[in-house]
């Protein structure tokens, strides 16, 4: 049988970049935790696309008199942590409830910090740094009044995304403590390597039942997250 081949993000099957990895909520991830994960997700994705309108706000604020750095540094943001985004704090918090990891928890929640910290940044918006906050907002309203309306749309976004990801933050944060995870569990992982463990306990498993009835379609994860999850969204 042949393995899973990585689907994500989708690409067309005729470019030579090829997906970078396996996203699969409904087959991976428990049942339990299943809506968190959507939900981050989504989360994500609407972050990504408020900065994709972030973008054409900034086009607003230079064509109604603003400044292009704004534009340059929109773009940046939207290149950079898009991707950045997925990787750092999704993937994380993926892998730590398909895999019951403390260590993923922790990296999580480190990043996710940092991520609200920007999104508040962002969301107030100081001028000249590429974003469309509240402060560069009103304060447009005496320049341009019809960019500025423009600008205020992704000031909103931001401001839902940001309350958004306190929200999920908050959340992830007593669903774990709730399970007993704590940071010295997180240490143990990092110091007897449990923490990337999971695809070896998953390899072996497979030759184990190669071995022993032939061929088997993969069956991962082999330990499942016991986090309760008592709370109402």
């Amino acid at each position: 049988m042949s393995e899973r081949t990585n689907n994500f993000p989708p690409i067309p099957a005729f470019m030579r970049i090829k997906p970078c990895f396996y996203h699969n909520i409904d087959e991976e991830i428990p049942a339990p935790h299943q809506q968190l994960v959507k939900r981050a997700y989504m989360l994500w994705m609407l972050y990504s696309g408020t900065l994709c309108i972030n973008v054409i706000s900034c086009i607003a604020w230079w064509a109604g008199g603003g400044n292009a750095t704004n534009f340059g540094f929109s773009l940046l943001w939207l290149i950079l942590f898009s991707p950045c985004s997925y990787t750092c704090w999704f993937r994380p918090l993926y892998k730590a409830l398909r895999a019951d990891s403390s260590f993923n928890f922790m990296t999580f929640f480190f990043i996710f910090f940092l991520q609200c910290v920007l999104a508040i940044i962002q969301t107030v918006g100081i001028p000249g740094w590429g974003t469309c906050g509240w402060f560069a907002t009103m304060v447009f309203f005496s320049t341009n009044i019809g960019s500025a309306i423009v600008m205020l749309i992704t000031t909103l976004l931001f401001t839902v995304v940001t309350l958004l990801m306190m929200l999920v933050l908050i959340k992830v944060h007593r669903l774990y403590r709730g399970g007993g995870g704590s940071l010295q569990r997180a240490q143990e992982e990092w110091s007897t390597g449990a923490w990337k463990s999971a695809p070896v306990r998953e390899a072996g498993f497979h030759a184990v039942a190669q071995t022993a009835q032939g061929p088997s379609l993969p069956q991962y994860p082999t330990s499942v997250p016991s986090y309760p999850d008592n709370s109402q969204w």
